[in-house]
């Protein structure tokens, strides 16, 4: 007999936590701003992806919700660049380099267009592998400060103290993106989404899922 209702509770559990997803995903759909669930290679905001798995995933762990800073976030060193890749050409214009004999002008040239693509490429690795992803289970926040170093937190849900959102600026509030900064009774203190879109829809997801999480609690103890 206590291995049945074991079971039931598992049952509901899986329950509870499907109707938590299906509420965040029709409410979002209301407002017409749904991403694809197959996400593509420069996706910022995506519910329940479903080609998207990450190394310490769970067999039985799902993950709800994949989030990267938002692309206006990288205008400031595109522009840059490209002021970089064009400096050459104006350099040439106005004769900067004649006082060099041709090959070192050849080398200078092909040293600076190197150095160019050396920081395009490190920009843009840094935008693309540092993301945020929230689970049924956790919370998930993996950083490559550097090219060869990884940080990854992670906490629980249920280890979840506290959500806020900061949307500051005139820029933030038009494209509607901004950070998310978790309060945790975990190992890492504070989990922060930097300039992730959608805030409020974040903010409002993980209050829901730590809802579900204190109810499932609480009728564990009442059973």
């Amino acid at each position: 007999m206590p291995d049945i209702f074991v079971a039931t509770k598992k049952k509901e559990t899986a329950r509870t936590k499907k109707v938590t997803v299906k509420r965040s995903e029709a409410e979002i759909k209301k407002k017409k701003v749904v991403d694809s669930k197959v996400a593509n290679v420069l996706s910022t905001f995506v519910f329940k992806p479903k080609n998207i798995r990450f190394e310490t995933q769970e067999k039985e762990e799902k993950v709800v919700l994949f989030l990267r800073r938002h692309l206006i976030t990288n205008v400031s060193w595109v522009l840059l660049a490209c002021l970089l890749i064009v400096a050459p050409v104006f350099v040439q214009r106005f004769s900067l380099l004649n006082f060099l004999p041709e090959r070192f002008q050849f080398i200078t040239l092909l040293s600076w267009y190197l150095v160019t693509t050396g920081y395009v490429f490190k920009k843009f690795l840094t935008w693309f592998f540092n993301v945020n992803i929230i689970t049924d289970e956790r919370i998930v926040d993996i950083d490559f400060p550097s090219i060869l170093y990884r940080h990854i937190s992670s906490t629980k849900i249920d280890q979840v103290q506290d959500v806020t959102i900061k949307v500051g600026g005139f820029i933030r509030s038009l494209l509607n993106y901004g950070d998310v900064s978790i309060q945790t009774a975990g190992a890492e203190p504070e989990i922060c989404f930097e300039a992730v879109p959608r805030p409020e829809q974040v903010s409002k997801l993980l209050d829901e899922l730590i809802l579900e999480e204190e109810k499932e609690k609480l009728e564990g103890r009442v059973r």
